[in-house]
């Protein structure tokens, strides 16, 4: 698989993991079986301790957290800094309404329109002949009917799959942003969203479009390298290993599919930087925990807000 496809994917799955924890229960109506989608994506800035950043402007002060949106049992506790600036902060900000996604049935109903087929298409019509036999010889093996996934956009339909791969390593839904929402409604911290739910599932419902049947391939013969991803993955976030993570993630993407990189990283990038700043101008101290490759390089947050003049060090 070409390392522009295998990062498009990866980064996709900061949504995806999200989406599917919403969908869980709404999938189930539709294929047997699933229950969270999944996958994960970290960085930093500098190799260093773990993945949390203090960004300072005189008294002012928030973090920054790169979030894996999924773990195993044997994964917690997280990392000791992570604790450190939750307990440090007043607020806590996420990509998008983690609890809304996750229990309000109209979002989910909305998101499950917007993610299958509302037409005449199917999975057998918008694919090439080649990719969807490989699409029925992949869900043969997983035991899943691919009749019961027809109606599903690629986007939807990799993340159902990858679902499978990762529960069969024992990854659970509970990630890092997942585990501090719910700290935060428990002890009655304020919770914000940086992005509203749909521009998160647009980000999903757009993925391969144009180029279904390549996508689809691409990521069948991705998947196979799941367990070695995660590996290098969960070692490289919990040692802040930033150098690993930019390069296996984002500079083929950036070079290689400069599209993709532009619009699932650069832009929403620019687009969050606005209601950052505002948070380094009160005196409330924030927790911003966001998918980690939304961290490093030179249009990573972390190199934003220095060439802005704010002070950043890892903790």
């Amino acid at each position: 698989m070409s390392t522009t496809t295998r990062n498009a994917n990866c980064i996709g799955s900061l949504i995806q993991a999200r989406i599917g924890a919403a969908l869980s229960r709404t999938t189930h109506r539709l294929i047997v079986a699933l229950s969270a989608t999944a996958s994960l994506f970290l960085c930093s800035a500098v190799q260093a301790d773990t993945s949390v950043w203090r960004v300072s402007s005189g008294s002012n002060v928030l973090y920054l957290g790169g979030t894996v949106h999924l773990l195993r049992p044997s994964d917690y506790p997280l990392p000791d800094e992570y604790e450190d600036a939750y307990q440090d902060s007043d607020e806590l900000y996420f990509e998008t309404d983690i609890t809304a996604m996750t229990t309000d049935l109209s979002i989910q109903a909305q998101m499950l329109q917007l993610l299958t087929y509302q037409d005449e298409r199917t999975l057998r019509t918008v694919l090439s002949a080649e990719a969807y036999a490989a699409l029925n010889d992949y869900a043969m093996g997983t035991g899943l009917p691919l009749m019961m996934l027809e109606k599903m956009k690629p986007g939807l339909l990799i993340s159902t799959l990858q679902v499978l791969e990762f529960q069969k390593l024992g990854f659970t839904p509970q990630g890092v942003d997942a585990f501090f929402n719910s700290r935060a409604m428990g002890d009655g911290k304020n919770t914000g969203a940086l992005e509203t739910i749909e521009e998160q599932i647009g980000f999903i419902a757009a993925m391969g479009e144009g180029n279904e049947s390549e996508f689809v391939l691409l990521s069948i013969a991705d998947l196979e390298n799941t367990e070695e991803m995660m590996a290098q993955m969960i070692s490289a976030w919990r040692g802040g290993n930033a150098r690993q993570l930019k390069e296996l993630f984002v500079d083929d993407m950036r070079d290689q599919a400069p599209a993709v990189y532009d619009s699932l990283l650069r832009q929403r990038n620019l687009k969050w930087m606005p209601q950052i700043e505002a948070m380094l101008r009160d005196s409330d101290r924030e927790f911003v925990l966001v998918g980690a490759a939304h961290l490093v390089g030179e249009d990573g947050l972390l190199e934003m807000l220095q060439a802005r003049g704010y002070d950043v060090s890892q903790l």
